[in-house]
């Protein structure tokens, strides 16, 4: 388990963190969100000792972390750090070397990763010749290429097109499913919903909320109805102070409600304006969640 406590870092008269403290657990994916300037690349520099904190504790296993340890890590930064004149698959046997495997298992990790990311047939392309998505799989296999415990992903999905994020997502779940511990940032917020069971969110270098996303939702007292009553076009609601419209289009309203909201009430209500399509009450969407966090 890797453990970051109290952690803070500035740069000069910037704050980059300040006492974060936050969890990844082994078989666990995290989504590691913030805005632009939050800290989320200053921690994870830290953890390869890339950034060196003013304040705080990052330990692997309930110990401090060494380079034996950061050999067994695996870390793809946002910027992408390959050699653009080096074939593909000799950078990634010689990025697994670095991590102490041999030559020749070195060789056959970075065919297999290859083949994996859909990158097989261009094993001996040089990287610069590659589509930026191609290249983003090409850095996502560096981290790959050694088999490691601790997966440290900084923004691994951006520019990739439909097909790279599922691949890259299918590669991230087996990995965490193998008992890999993975954090990832990313501005993705459906997409680390759809993809992580936990979350970090961090704000100023704070960290605002750490938890399970489905007990940070549970846990909100903003809740949101949404029912769509066909023909209607939304003519029900009005009237009603007690719902808030945050979305309408054609007869399809999402509403924000109150937790005591009188639900067979509203129910009556909808269905003697027409037939019901849906009803629904559910708890706010991570990025409503992350909305009110990071602006509160």
């Amino acid at each position: 388990m890797l453990e970051i406590a109290d952690l803070s870092k500035r740069y000069g008269p910037v704050v980059a963190l300040d006492g974060a403290t936050f969890t990844v657990r082994p078989g666990r994916l995290v989504g590691f969100l913030g805005p632009n300037g939050a800290g989320k690349t200053t921690a994870m520099r830290c953890v390869f000792g890339l950034a060196r904190p003013d304040r705080g504790t990052i330990t692997w296993q309930g110990r401090p972390i060494d380079r034996p340890d950061r050999l067994r890590f695996g870390y793809m930064p946002e910027q992408r750090g390959l050699y653009p004149r080096m074939k593909v698959a000799d950078q990634l046997s010689y990025f697994a070397q670095q991590h102490g495997m041999r030559a020749t298992p070195a060789k056959a990790a970075a065919a297999r990763w290859l083949d994996g990311l859909g990158l097989g047939d261009r094993a001996g392309a040089k990287l610069e010749t590659l589509s930026h998505g191609n290249q983003q799989r090409v850095q996502l296999g560096a981290a790959l290429v050694h088999d490691p415990e601790l997966l440290v992903l900084d923004e691994p999905f951006s520019g990739l097109d439909p097909l790279g994020i599922a691949t890259m997502s299918d590669i991230l779940r087996e990995r965490a499913d193998a008992g890999v511990a993975v954090v990832f940032s990313s501005h993705q917020l459906d997409l680390v919903e759809d993809l992580c069971e936990d979350v970090v969110i961090i704000n100023r270098g704070r960290i605002v909320a750490a938890d399970a996303i489905d007990d940070l939702r549970a846990a909100s007292a903003r809740r949101h109805l949404e029912v769509e009553i066909v023909g209607n076009g939304g003519a029900w609601l009005d009237g009603r102070a007690d719902l808030t419209v945050v979305e309408r289009r054609g007869d399809f309203a999402r509403l924000l409600v109150p937790l005591d909201l009188d639900l067979a009430e509203v129910l009556a209500a909808a269905s003697a304006a027409g037939p019901i399509r849906r009803f629904a009450f559910q708890p706010p969407t991570l990025s409503e969640l992350f909305m009110d966090l990071v602006r509160s």
